[in-house]
C-alpha cells in the first residue's frame, strides 16, 4: 500500500505546503494534565531502551509499536500489551491514536520517517545520527520549520546538567585558560561481521522491502541482518556515525558552544582492515577539522591493540570522549563524567551527571508547551553535529592512497600525535599508513552557504553528500 493511500496525508502536505493537522491531539498534548500517546518506529535494542526511558516521564503512554520484523514486534507487544502494533511505519504515522513519533530505525530511515511524521502533524524524537547524508539532514530541518513541529535528536548528553557546569568552567571562569585544541576519541573493539559466499537469506518474518526503504536493494554478504547494517554504506554510517555523533556533539556543545555549525575544511582517512569481513565502513578512522578557530582531531578504532586481543590500543584520554587542551591544562570528558587537570597533570575539578530520561522529559515538555526553543537538542543542532560525522565519512570515501607529505603538512601537535599512534596501532597488525587498505582524502574545503565542497577533490567528495533513493521512498526536497 502506498503512502498516498494512507489518508493522503503526505500527498496533501507536499502539494499544499500545509501540515495535516490533528487538532484534538495537539490541544490535548498542550495540556499538562493529559496523556501523550507515543508511537515507536522500530522495536530493536535502542528502541527498547528509549521505551524504558520515556516510560519514566510523567503523562506518557506507549500507544503504538511498529517493526518490520514480526518477532521483534511481538516481543515489544509482550512488554506493552495495550499498544497497537503495525508492520508498516506509514500506518502508525497515519493513526489518530498517536500524538508523537519516536524514530529508532536503521540510520538510512531516520530522515524520511521523521519527515513523513512531521508532514502528518506529529512531533518527532529521532535517534542519532540524524541523517545518512548531509543533504537529507537539511531536508529534515526544513520539515520541522515548514510544518512547525517539535523535533529533538537523541543526543541525550545534551540534557545532562553537567554540560552547563563544564561550559561555565571552561568559558566563564576560564578555569584552564584559553582553549587551544580538542581531540575526540572512540576506541572500542568490535569483532568481524563475517563474509558469506552467497547472499544472506532474509527471514520470512521480515518485511524486507520496508526494511530497505530508501536504501538500494543490494545483496547482503554479512551473517546478520540486524545491527551489523551499521557497517554497510547502504544503510549505516560506520562507527563515525554511531558513537562519533555523541562525542563530536559534546565538543560542539562544550568547546564551541554551538558557534561552529560545520568545519571549514576536513581531511580524513582510514580503512577497514585486518578482519577480511563484509563490512565497508572503516574500523580505523581519523580526521582533522579546521574550524577557523580551535582545531579538532578525531581518532577511532574498532580493532584490538593486538590481533585476537580484547583491549583497545593505548591512547590519551577516555576511550569514548574528548580532551580539551588549554593554556593551563586539559579537560577530559565523557558520558556522565569529566575531570580537569592542571599543567602538571594534577586533577583540580571533577564533574558528574546523567542525561537519560531528562532528555526525553525535555522533549515532552517542549511538546506540551509547543515551544521548540526549550529543546536541548533541537533538530538543527542535531543536523550540525551529525554533519561533522558525515563529512569525516565523505573524506574517507573520497580518499586515495595516503599522502604522507599532505598529512605531515598539518602543523598541530594533537594531529601528529594521533597519526603516530595510528601508525603504531596498524603496525601491531602488520600494517601501516602506507598500506593499500588505508586511504586518505586531500584537504577538502566546504562552502558554508551551499554545504558543498569546493576546490581540489570536491568533484569526488560532493557525490557522497547525497544518495540515490529507491522509488517510493525518496526524501522530499524542502529547502
Amino acid at each position: 500500500m502506498s503512502v498516498l493511500n494512507r489518508r493522503n496525508f503526505l500527498a496533501t502536505s507536499v502539494a499544499t505546503g500545509l501540515t495535516t493537522t490533528l487538532p484534538a491531539k495537539r490541544s490535548r498534548a498542550a495540556n499538562a494534565n493529559d496523556e501523550i500517546n507515543l508511537g515507536f518506529i522500530s522495536c530493536g535494542g535502542r528502541a527498547g531502551g528509549l521505551m524504558g526511558q520515556f516510560s519514566k516521564v510523567d503523562g506518557i503512554n506507549i500507544a503504538g509499536l511498529c517493526d518490520v520484523d514480526e518477532q521483534r514486534l511481538g516481543l515489544a507487544k509482550q512488554k506493552f500489551p495495550k499498544a497497537q502494533g503495525w508492520t508498516d511505519l506509514r500506518d502508525l504515522i497515519a493513526s489518530d491514536s498517536i500524538d508523537v513519533v519516536v524514530v529508532a530505525t536503521c540510520n538510512h530511515w531516520h530522515c524520511l520517517a521523521a519527515i513523513w511524521a512531521m508532514q502528518a502533524g506529529k512531533d518527532v524524537y529521532v535517534e542519532k545520527p540524524l541523517s545518512h547524508s548531509q543533504w537529507e539532514g537539511r531536508q529534515t530541518v526544513a520539515a520541522a520549520r515548514k510544518y512547525n513541529r517539535i523535533c529533538q535528536i537523541g543526543t541525550q548528553q545534551r540534557s545532562d546538567p553537567m554540560q552547563s557546569e563544564i561550559k561555565k568552567f571552561l568559558h566563564q571562569e576560564k578555569g584552564l585558560g584559553e582553549i587551544l585544541a580538542a581531540r575526540v576519541n572512540r576506541y572500542g573493539v568490535r569483532p568481524s561481521i563475517g563474509k558469506r559466499d552467497i547472499p544472506l537469506t532474509i527471514d520470512k518474518n521480515v518485511a524486507y522491502d520496508l526494511w530497505l526503504g530508501p536504501a538500494q536493494d543490494q545483496p547482503i554478504f554479512r551473517e546478520k541482518l540486524h545491527y551489523d547494517w551499521h557497517w554497510d554504506w547502504n544503510t549505516g554510517s560506520g562507527e563515525m556515525g554511531n558513537w562519533g555523533v555523541h562525542v563530536l556533539d559534546d565538543v560542539r556543545n562544550n568547546v564551541f558552544q554551538d558557534t561552529v555549525a560545520l568545519p571549514k575544511r576536513v581531511i580524513g582517512g582510514g580503512g577497514r582492515v585486518a578482519l577480511n569481513d563484509a563490512g565497508q565502513t572503516p574500523n580505523v578512522h581519523f580526521a582533522f577539522f579546521d574550524t577557523g578557530s580551535i582545531p579538532v582531531v578525531i581518532g577511532l578504532s574498532n580493532l584490538p591493540a593486538k590481533p585476537r586481543g580484547k583491549k583497545s590500543p593505548s591512547h590519551p584520554g577516555p576511550s569514548s570522549g574528548y580532551i580539551v587542551y588549554c593554556e593551563g591544562g586539559r579537560y577530559e570528558g565523557q558520558r556522565g563524567r569529566g575531570a580537569a587537570y592542571d599543567s602538571n597533570g594534577k586533577k583540580i575539578k571533577e564533574f558528574s551527571g546523567r542525561g537519560d530520561v531528562l532528555h526525553q522529559a525535555n522533549f515532552i515538555d517542549a511538546v506540551r508547551q509547543r515551544d521548540a526553543s526549550i529543546l536541548n537538542a533541537e533538530i538543527e543542532v542535531g543536523n550540525d553535529s551529525t554533519g561533522w560525522c558525515n563529512l569525516a565519512n565523505v573524506a574517507f570515501r573520497a580518499g586515495g592512497k595516503l599522502d604522507r607529505e599532505a598529512t605531515e603538512a598539518i602543523d598541530l601537535e594533537q594531529w601528529r600525535t594521533l597519526m603516530g599512534e595510528m601508525d603504531d596501532h596498524l603496525a601491531s597488525h602488520d600494517l601501516s599508513l602506507d598500506n593499500e587498505g588505508i586511504r586518505m582524502s586531500p584537504m577538502l574545503e566546504l562552502d558554508p552557504k551551499t554545504e558543498q565542497f569546493v576546490g581540489p577533490g570536491s568533484k569526488t567528495a560532493n557525490q557522497y553528500l547525497n544518495r540515490e533513493y529507491r522509488k517510493g521512498y525518496e526524501v522530499p526536497e524542502l529547502t
